[in-house]
């Protein structure tokens, strides 16, 4: 792009804290409108920070103009716009450092294919950022990262970071390479119709025990999914539960929120029980097309529930949390 004329952005690139990101600088832009759509117009750009841009742009398949007309102070000027249509938010800046991060690791195609799974990790990462309870914990939270890299990126991707951690006698531990798993937070819901004691549980084959080698890795699971940005725990539930189970939920009870395997993986998950009506009837084969589920919903008995667990067969820590907690809580939900 020639940099001789000015440039315009748009949308998220408006906010100051997501363009210094994207530039690698901070720049003083002239406020204008292209249309009705606020702007920032920015003269002298260097190449670097033109090549950043570009990189930006091309990631989240920003529109491109040859020329735009940007509404100033000063008048009608002529500009090569990146014109973009995403709201300025909290979470713009962040997905702006984590497309940057990729630059020159990964094609600019492969990250658009995988912004989706971006933002939904900028969300969790904005949720982590909020939680603040300390009680036991001593640990003084001091950790310093001094390389990223990533390893794989698909549909989760998994990061290498060489860091430094404050050790409990106060000292910084030695440069310590560490790998995580990275995925986005998520729900687990359990139906549980308190007047007919049954719940509805749903069976769907698994990567993680086919990977281990288990010759039956269709699992008995609690309803579970993704937290979409901008939707809450309580809303992907509901969402879920019409996904893969073609119900609709009452009352949320909240069971827990934990990390499934801190060693390893990001993954949080806010699990549920919800009161539900059950007829008979109620379950079926459901899933998205569009991402080749195929699940299966089983009308159980609360006892029929707990014999599983006992025996073995429910084999994945979210339902068998969530079994145990129902276990102590149903004398009250069924009052």
């Amino acid at each position: 792009m020639d940099t001789a004329m000015p440039v315009v952005v748009t949308g998220g690139l408006t906010d100051p804290a997501v363009l210094e990101v994207v530039l690698g600088v901070a720049a003083v832009g002239q406020a204008g409108r292209v249309g009705d759509i606020d702007a920032v117009l920015l003269r002298g750009l260097s190449p670097q920070a033109m090549a950043r841009l570009t990189h930006y742009g091309l990631a989240l398949g920003l529109l491109v103009e040859a020329d735009v007309l940007v509404m100033t102070a000063g008048g009608v000027i002529h500009a090569k716009g990146w014109l973009d249509v995403s709201p300025v938010d909290l979470q713009a800046r962040e997905v702006a450092l984590a497309v940057m991060g990729l630059q020159d690791k990964l094609p600019v195609e492969q990250i658009r294919a995988r912004l989706g799974e971006i933002r939904v990790a900028v969300a969790s990462r904005v949720r982590a950022a909020n939680a603040t309870l300390r009680g036991l914990r001593v640990g003084a939270g001091e950790v310093v990262e001094d390389a990223k890299r990533v390893l794989h990126a698909g549909f989760f991707s998994v990061e290498e970071s060489r860091l430094r951690f404050r050790r409990f006698d106060g000292r910084m531990s030695e440069p310590v390479r560490r790998e995580v798993f990275v995925s986005g937070d998520a729900v687990t819901v359990l139906p549980y119709d308190p007047v007919r004691d049954r719940v509805l549980v749903v069976e769907q084959m698994r990567m993680g025990p086919y990977g281990r080698g288990d010759p039956l890795p269709w699992q008995l699971e609690v309803i579970a999914g993704r937290i979409d940005p901008g939707e809450t725990p309580e809303d992907c539930a509901r969402r879920e539960a019409l996904e893969e189970a073609g119900l609709t939920l009452g009352a949320l009870e909240k069971v827990a929120e934990f990390y499934s395997s801190p060693g390893a993986m990001t993954e949080y998950l806010y699990s549920y029980v919800a009161l539900c009506d059950l007829p008979d009837g109620a379950a079926g084969v459901f899933g998205l097309a569009a991402e080749v589920e195929d699940i299966r919903g089983h009308l159980v008995a609360f006892d029929a529930l707990m014999a599983l667990v006992a025996g073995g067969e429910v084999s994945n820590a979210p339902l068998i949390l969530t079994a145990l907690w129902l276990q102590r809580e149903r004398g009250r939900l069924r009052g």
